[in-house]
């Protein structure tokens, strides 16, 4: 059941996944041609784990709706695997998985659905898996790292109420 308060933190989280990319992408994004990476643009599909698998999703397309309209179809179709991510991060930490596990869990599902994605739009099997799916190891890394640091000062605040930190 779709509870209110999972609607309203997941368009929060919504809405902070499209700010990410459009306000802050020319200062957080690292390129590595034709990889490209904005920082901190997996937190709110990772910080919806705590949610739930409804609001993961609202915010996966959320993600890729902002990287549709700044960086084109592309970068949005990875930006797409964060709806799989997301649901499957979600759904391990509904059923008893700490946090930090989730995050590990979903690593290979990031890498190998942004490795996968990109074939369609031309890109060798090499740039594929190696640039983009270790870049997405590596990036996802990153993004958990922050996730997590903001999760544990989150809890320490009547905001823990929301995400279910208590």
């Amino acid at each position: 059941m779709v509870k209110t308060r999972h609607i309203v933190v997941g368009a929060l989280l919504t809405a902070l996944a499209l700010i990410i990319p459009i306000s802050f992408g020319a200062y957080l994004k690292i390129y590595i041609p034709p990889f490209s990476a904005t920082l901190a643009s997996h937190v709110p599909t990772m910080i919806s784990f705590l949610i739930s698998p409804f609001s993961a999703v609202m915010v996966g397309l959320g993600s890729s709706l902002g990287f549709l309209l700044i960086m084109g179809p592309v970068v949005a179709a990875r930006a797409f695997i964060h709806v799989f991510v997301g649901f499957a991060g979600a759904t391990l930490v509904k059923r008893g998985y700490p946090f930090w596990k989730a995050l590990l869990f979903t690593i290979p599902i990031h890498a190998l659905g942004e490795a996968l994605i990109v074939l369609p739009f031309g890109f060798d099997l090499y740039t594929a898996f190696v640039t983009v799916g270790i870049g997405t190891v590596i990036h996802h890394s990153l993004d958990s790292l922050i996730a997590i640091s903001l999760v544990e000062a989150l809890s320490k605040t009547p905001v823990k109420n929301l995400l279910n930190l208590s």
